[in-house]
């Protein structure tokens, strides 16, 4: 388990101040006070499968609910970024389709900033280097035991080394990190040691659904719905990446913090449970490729 330090709240305060919207966060409705319901970026959806079983997917969720979307562009037709994808991995099919799926996006939208996020274990990133401007890698577990726990899978050589290559890259390199108190504590720190070479580590809080029997037996829900905790194991992270976390947190947060004092904020719970994952934007083509 992680050892959450005493951190004096006015440091604590001045980190929270100081942090930076994650660069995937930048043009994303969730950090423009003036929308009331904000979306995710438009997306183009390759796919809702994965090669990896990971404990925490909300795909596997939609996919149970009957809200996995379908293949295409889903957003508005002006974008200034594109993500793919938010559900499934996108490599799923191979790097020559997302690469081909890149190309003609630019050739709809122009330079739009493409956004890959990927389990890293299926991409020949030679392939895609030049092609991307933000390329996001899952990482939750350094240990083969732990990797193994929470993907179901034993590719970690394959993510390592997928990051190792992204780092030597011309995009801007992302490791993101869900965590999972009780769960991968004990590999936060070796992940920000790793995410050094990277230009951000972006520390996500988990989401959990009442599907997710498993996971649900193996996390501490306390701290899984603790503001508090969750920002001190970004503080101490900080120590050794460049730590981001959401920006719909960091803008609500901050908003908060003009009227109460931060350390009254640090009693805040966080609803962590979702109830149908779905793509609020609409469908709006399927590439022919």
């Amino acid at each position: 388990m992680l050892r959450i330090m005493e951190i004096d709240p006015k440091d604590l305060e001045k980190f929270v101040r100081k942090l930076k919207y994650p660069t995937h966060c930048i043009h994303c409705e969730g950090i423009d006070e003036n929308v009331k319901n904000p979306k995710h970026h438009p997306s183009y959806e390759v796919t809702h499968k994965c090669n990896l079983n990971c404990i925490f997917c909300y795909s596997k969720i939609a996919e149970i609910k009957g809200t996995i979307p379908k293949p295409g562009y889903y957003g508005d037709l002006d974008p200034k970024v594109i993500t793919i994808s938010q559900f499934g991995e996108p490599f799923y099919y191979g790097s020559e389709l997302v690469a081909k799926i890149i190309d003609r996006l630019r050739e709809i939208f122009g330079e739009v900033r493409i956004d890959v996020q990927t389990n890293g274990t299926l991409v020949d990133f030679d392939l895609i280097d030049g092609r991307v401007d933000v390329f996001m890698i899952s990482l939750n577990a350094v240990s083969m035991e732990k990797y193994f726990k929470i993907t179901g899978s034993k590719n970690l050589s394959k993510v390592l080394e997928t990051v190792k290559k992204a780092s030597n890259s011309n995009c801007k390199s992302i490791i993101r990190t869900v965590y999972m108190p009780g769960l991968n504590d004990d590999e936060l720190i070796e992940i920000a040691k790793i995410a050094s070479e990277v230009d951000e580590l972006f520390l996500q809080p988990l989401s959990i659904y009442k599907e997710n029997t498993e996971l649900l037996k193996l996390i501490d829900m306390n701290r899984v719905e603790s503001l508090s905790e969750f920002l001190k194991v970004a503080y101490i992270l900080s120590d050794f990446a460049d730590v981001r976390i959401p920006g719909c947190i960091l803008l609500n947060l901050r908003n908060l913090m003009k009227s109460y004092d931060f350390e009254d904020l640090m009693f805040l719970k966080r609803n962590p449970y979702g109830e149908s994952p779905k793509i609020k934007r609409t469908w709006r083509f399927v590439l022919n490729l």
